[in-house]
């Protein structure tokens, strides 16, 4: 099968490699009819290549069709429709039972310290084969899987129940905005862009989105969100102030982690990591503070005092330096973490099957392209050319 492979820092290629089989009586495989390229994906082509080998396949937004199934994999049936949940979690474990899927103790990676197993995230999380490819062997199948309807609809409208919309919600959710509260989502990408809509969709009375990039600032515009303009305005704490009251939002979500513009000397440390060798970079990515804060920090700016920061872009750092007499000064509360995907698919699958599409899930994906076109989509979804904002994948296209 063709699948897209790391092959060194912001080097990934398209290769031939053998096909996934099945390997325990829980697996799965499907044939992948679409997969998406996350943010967190850049977080592997820029910063944490130290983790990955080459031929390490990437990807873990993805779905497709059954092809095959193990004979332990509950009641999925070939030729189902189903959406693949980028963390491996089993359902039945003392974590998946409280809803915290994304630490599943059946699949947690003990060797690295770390929670579930993730698909196509590095030694860190399991070093399992992503969804990059033309065909993904799914381990636990007996619980995993979404199955959604097979009614003609595009891909897109179920697609970002992989990552994008859980891991949205469950920002909203652990920003606790207050019936009729306000809250701002620091970073319009693609979680920033569905985080915003959830949160205007549950009752925010004021959703602020903040950028700089414009077709990221216009996207948000359309579905009714104010947004600045970060690079227009000089003091964005007063001009966030003007819009909630004189306060401040009552929550604000940090969307973009450890990427964030506006931090030259974290940018400088992640730059250096990337050239050291795997063996001397690792333990400087594990004892050093290399993330950019700036967008963490202007979270923790702008909320009000007593508010909420929820932190659903990722970080890697181990010893970043936090602001701690301004959280414990404004009484904050913090929530974060990987998305426990499963938990909240029950509140996001009618949304969208709905035919209104009350959350824009038609209205994100910007580019789709063929499989083969990845290595310059991904440099392209980087350096946010053509107005690039979410690109999806297709295995079945041939170039």
């Amino acid at each position: 099968m063709r699948a897209l492979t790391w092959q060194g820092t912001e080097n990934v290629s398209v290769e031939t490699v053998p096909d996934p089989r099945i390997e325990e009586p829980t697996d799965a495989i499907i044939k992948v009819t679409s997969t998406a390229i996350c943010g967190s994906d850049l977080h592997l082509y820029k910063v944490l290549g130290m983790y990955l080998d080459a031929g390490d396949i990437l990807g873990h937004e993805a779905m497709g069709v059954v092809e095959e199934v193990g004979s332990a994999a509950g009641s999925l049936a070939v030729g189902d429709r189903v959406v693949i949940p980028f963390n491996i979690s089993c359902g039945t474990c003392w974590m998946c039972s409280r809803g915290l899927f994304a630490q599943c103790e059946t699949t947690q990676v003990r060797s690295q310290g770390t929670g579930a197993s993730l698909f196509g995230f590095t030694k860190l999380y399991g070093q399992v084969p992503g969804g990059q490819a033309e065909y993904l062997r799914v381990p636990q199948a007996q619980f995993g899987p979404i199955v959604v309807p097979d009614d003609g609809s595009p891909d897109e409208r179920y697609l970002y129940l992989s990552d994008v919309a859980p891991t949205a919600w469950q920002a909203v959710e652990y920003a606790q905005v207050p019936p009729g509260g306000t809250v701002v989502v620091v970073g319009l990408g693609p979680i920033g862009q569905m985080a915003a809509r959830i949160a205007a969709h549950r009752g925010a009375s004021k959703v602020i989105g903040l950028d700089l990039v414009p077709e990221r600032l216009e996207m948000a515009r359309r579905h009714g969100i104010d947004v600045i303009d970060i690079s227009t305005v000089d003091d964005l704490a007063e001009a966030v102030r003007d819009l909630t009251g004189g306060r401040g939002p009552d929550s604000t979500i940090d969307a973009v982690g450890m990427e964030a513009h506006g931090s030259p000397a974290a940018s400088a440390a992640q730059k250096l990591a990337g050239l050291l060798p795997d063996a001397v970079a690792r333990p400087f990515i594990e004892k050093a503070g290399v993330d950019r804060l700036a967008a963490l920090l202007t979270a923790f700016d702008l909320v009000r005092r007593g508010g909420t920061v929820s932190i659903a872009g990722v970080y890697g750092g181990a010893i970043d330096g936090l602001p701690m007499m301004q959280l414990f000064d404004k009484g904050l509360t913090l929530r974060m973490g990987q998305a426990n995907v499963k938990r909240w698919i029950d509140d996001l699958l009618p949304l969208v099957q709905d035919p209104s599409d009350p959350l824009g899930v038609l209205d994100l994906r910007t580019h789709r392209l063929p499989l083969e076109q990845a290595p310059a989509a991904y440099e392209m979804f980087q350096k946010k050319d053509e107005g690039c904002i979410k690109v999806v994948l297709d295995p079945a296209v041939a170039v």
